[in-house]
């Protein structure tokens, strides 16, 4: 009785980059990029989208506001379209914010002169000209509709009520420019905290406006500062960091260092669990609010001045990603919608049943039939292949009846099913192939005595995959033995100089690459091991 005929056992390559994590493929959801340059090219200084009103019967913004040049630029969130422009300021306007219920907006401008406007008509309602410098944020209180804030370069911070003439109270301690401030949230409401160029971070009760209630001491100017929804931490951006700040402790929880350049702002998304900070690098990265890693991140082609996440509805839920740059383009990107929200909804919940062990449950009601392995794809631990060259498979058991490469192959008429392979077109066959052939010491006899045209199949799939790291090994043995075998013969055929063209193109560019990989591999190692 003969032994069974067995399968060429076929090759399995290592898995390529690991896959996105659930928190980058949110990110990555949105999408239909609208860029709108700035009427006179103008930096985008500020973007700003109010919160909800607490009763959620009131009216709440349908827009949300840009502040560029000498305008403040009105924007659907429904639409992404430019719906007003507000130009009614003597110098470059700074810090515009819509009230929560999106009929009043204020903003400052480089004069120093505070404006109202009505939203609707656009008209000026109340006009302050305390501060002498100019005015960089202004903010409405959360809890108080006619009360706000604004931040100067007078070293000054003044609360106001709209129906009054004059500032109710005047914060005084500040020794340099004053360009971030806020109200805190929640029960501590009726406190302000400020970031300065003088390298701190104030707490202010407006009962004691000559004495800060709290100063941290950074090591740079402070571009932005933020308070938490709990009302017991603020985020302050000083240089390339963002400082986490315990105002009950009275001392800093955490730095985070992962910005190159200075961070310019920093904005609270997905229901307050993650932070969204922007820099004069280009770079967006997102962190979770609990143990403030960085979960995600974007580049943009020019410094980032200002950001915001555009929630919609009264749940906030995240709409559109806003960025404006120094280049004064404003990118407005928005996330799924329609069928799209519902597939991610789908996947939520699937993510869910794994981790409570209700999948199966959960399946039957979809009638859902799951692929082998599927729980470690979902749970993201498929890992096979990696850290390996190559991963052969276990054997097939049975009877098995051999395709016609496979055959050629054990008869030992190597050229032959090479040919035959490389016409199928499939690329797992091609590196089983090929991989068997160097384990052979056969690659030499497959490849002699061919003419330009036998010659050209394989040689044009060296120039197609040898940019490819898991091919590399392949293509760069079976292009050497290419040269080594029929240099001399370059020159005779037209189809073969093209492709040798082409091969050496490739090459060039990628020992390019190494190199370039290397000097920052150097460099990086530098910066790492100063000492060293």
């Amino acid at each position: 009785m003969s032994a069974p005929v067995l399968a060429i056992q076929p090759v399995k390559l290592p898995s390529g980059p690991s896959p996105l994590t659930p928190e980058q493929t949110y990110w990555r959801t949105f999408k239909s990029q609208l860029l709108v340059p700035s009427p006179a090219k103008s930096p985008i200084t500020h973007i700003s989208n109010p919160l909800p009103p607490s009763n959620a019967i009131a009216q709440s913004s349908d827009h949300f506001a840009v502040t560029t040049g000498t305008r403040v630029q009105i924007f659907s969130i429904r639409t992404r379209k430019l719906v007003k422009t507000i130009s009614r300021f003597d110098d470059i306007a700074h810090g515009a914010e819509i009230r929560r219920d999106g009929r009043v907006m204020v903003a400052g401008d480089e004069s120093g002169a505070i404006q109202v406007f009505d939203v609707n008509s656009r008209a000026i309602l109340k006009t302050w000209k305390e501060h002498k410098q100019p005015v960089w944020a202004t903010k409405f209180s959360p809890t108080e509709p006619t009360t706000l804030m604004s931040a100067s370069d007078d070293r000054t911070i003044r609360l106001w009520d709209l129906p009054s003439q004059e500032s109710m109270v005047t914060f005084v301690g500040h020794q340099d420019y004053i360009r971030s401030g806020a109200f805190m949230p929640g029960q501590a409401s009726n406190l302000l905290v400020s970031g300065s160029y003088d390298q701190t971070v104030k707490l202010w009760d407006p009962r004691t406006p000559l004495n800060a209630v709290m100063t941290f001491k950074h090591a740079a100017p402070v571009e932005d500062v933020l308070p938490m929804p709990s009302g017991t931490t603020v985020l302050a951006a000083a240089d390339n960091q963002i400082s986490v700040l315990d105002l009950v402790a009275a001392r800093p929880l955490q730095l985070l260092k992962n910005h190159q350049k200075t961070v310019t702002s920093l904005y609270l998304a997905s229901n307050n669990t993650r932070l969204v900070s922007g820099g004069l690098d280009g770079h967006l990265k997102v962190f979770e609010t609990t143990a403030w890693n960085v979960v995600a991140g974007s580049k943009y082609p020019s410094p980032i001045l200002t950001l915001c996440v555009v929630g919609s509805g009264t749940t906030r839920e995240d709409r559109h990603l806003v960025v404006g740059m120094q280049s004064g383009s404003l990118s407005i990107k928005t996330r799924l919608s329609g069928q799209q929200k519902v597939k991610e909804r789908e996947r939520q919940k699937e993510m869910q049943a794994l981790i409570e062990g209700n999948i199966e449950e959960l399946d039957r009601k979809r009638a859902k039939k799951r692929p082998k392995g599927w729980e470690k794809r979902l749970r993201g631990q498929d890992f096979t292949g990696e850290g390996a060259d190559i991963v052969i498979e276990g054997r097939t058991k049975g009877n098995y009846k051999p395709k016609s490469w496979e055959n050629l192959l054990r008869k030992g008429t190597y050229g032959a099913a090479l040919d035959e392979v490389l016409e199928g077109h499939n690329l797992p066959n091609v590196v089983t192939l090929l991989t068997a052939l160097r384990h052979r010491s056969a690659m030499r006899t497959a490849l002699s005595g061919r003419d330009d045209v036998s010659l050209q199949p394989i040689f044009k799939w060296v120039c197609v995959h040898i940019t490819n790291p898991r091919y590399v090994n392949l293509c760069v043995d079976i292009g050497m033995l290419i040269l080594d075998m029929y240099s001399s013969h370059m020159g005779e055929s037209p189809q073969i100089d093209r492709l040798m063209a082409r091969l050496h193109r490739y090459v060039r560019m990628e020992v390019e690459r190494s190199q370039q990989a290397w000097q920052t591999e150097g460099m990086l190692g530098m910066l790492l091991n100063p000492g060293g």
